[in-house]
């Protein structure tokens, strides 16, 4: 089987360095020359653009920022879709709107190109060691043809529906994150104030009924003040833009994910868009003139 892979960012590099690892044949192709090197030194092909590394692909991965760029790399004037062979996949595993997902499948379907919406979760940690969670949009006899190459990238693979919904289902991921962390900011914030030991507020309430995968993630970098990115605020302030422009459309009620997008917009605003986006908890610093990590106020 022969893979076309554009996009080596953050998450598209481990996950086509573990295809190359599995043994697949991988063409690759990022704007960036030197994440394309560092492929080709692991045994991949290099492409000269997004068009050579599909041609004559079975598979084409897509793992880009944005719809726009999405679109813009299938669709465009120099667009995939004009170089793909018919009977090939699509498997587009970048976060956008299910609305442009749709409008790609069904251009694409116009050629005899199927298209899967594959969008992940699970930050760079677990693009690295594959057991990234994967919510696939499509036909389950094109996922069924793509599913050896999934099980190398995820842990967990979950059929969500027709096309456009495992990009629906990954906005809903998005807003429980970005919700859920900062809810820990701002509980936590609450008992540094009150005079509480935050370690110890950890041990307990992590023991409990609130204790999550996502407040292990959270709180030790919190209370280290470490907010390297493996997932930026800036990307994720553009999934909960998206979320909220597909709730508006479709009438879904929005408050928590608006409050997200006005919080990640000013965190992106004063210069924080680059931190990881457990960074989201600095709303509360900066709200407060408090920080969480010991002995730096």
């Amino acid at each position: 089987m022969n893979i076309g892979f554009i996009g080596l960012g953050v998450m598209g590099k481990p996950m086509a360095g573990n295809l190359l690892k599995a043994g697949y044949s991988l063409k690759v192709y990022d704007i960036d020359p030197n994440s394309v090197a560092v492929m080709a030194e692991q045994g991949a092909i290099k492409a000269i653009s997004a068009k050579d590394a599909a041609q004559d692909a079975d598979v084409v991965i897509t793992m880009l920022p944005d719809g726009p760029q999405v679109k813009s790399v299938i669709l465009g004037e120099d667009g995939l879709i004009n170089v793909m062979k018919s009977g090939s996949i699509l498997l587009d595993m970048s976060s956008i709107s299910p609305v442009d997902s749709v409008k790609i499948a069904r251009e694409l379907e116009k050629k005899g190109i199927s298209m899967l919406d594959a969008p992940v979760s699970g930050a760079y940690a677990k693009a690295v060691d594959g057991t990234l969670s994967i919510m696939v949009g499509g036909h389950e006899e094109d996922l069924a043809k793509v599913m050896p190459l999934l099980e190398v990238l995820g842990g967990t693979i979950v059929h969500i529906g027709p096309s456009g919904s495992g990009s629906a289902c990954k906005l809903a991921n998005q807003i429980v994150i970005a919700a859920g962390i900062a809810a820990v900011g701002e509980a936590f914030m609450l008992a540094k104030l009150q005079g509480c030991d935050l370690e110890k507020v950890f041990t307990a309430v992590s023991s409990g009924f609130a204790g999550s995968t996502l407040m292990n993630s959270t709180v030790p970098r919190m209370l280290a003040g470490n907010y390297e990115p493996g997932f930026r605020i800036d990307l994720h302030l553009k999934d909960i833009r998206n979320a909220v422009n597909a709730g508006d459309a479709c009438g879904a009620p929005m408050p928590l994910a608006k409050h997200m997008l006005s919080v990640l917009t000013e965190l992106s605003k004063q210069g924080d868009g680059s931190l990881d986006n457990s960074g989201i908890v600095r709303y509360y610093e900066k709200t407060t003139g408090k920080v969480f990590k010991e002995g730096d106020d």
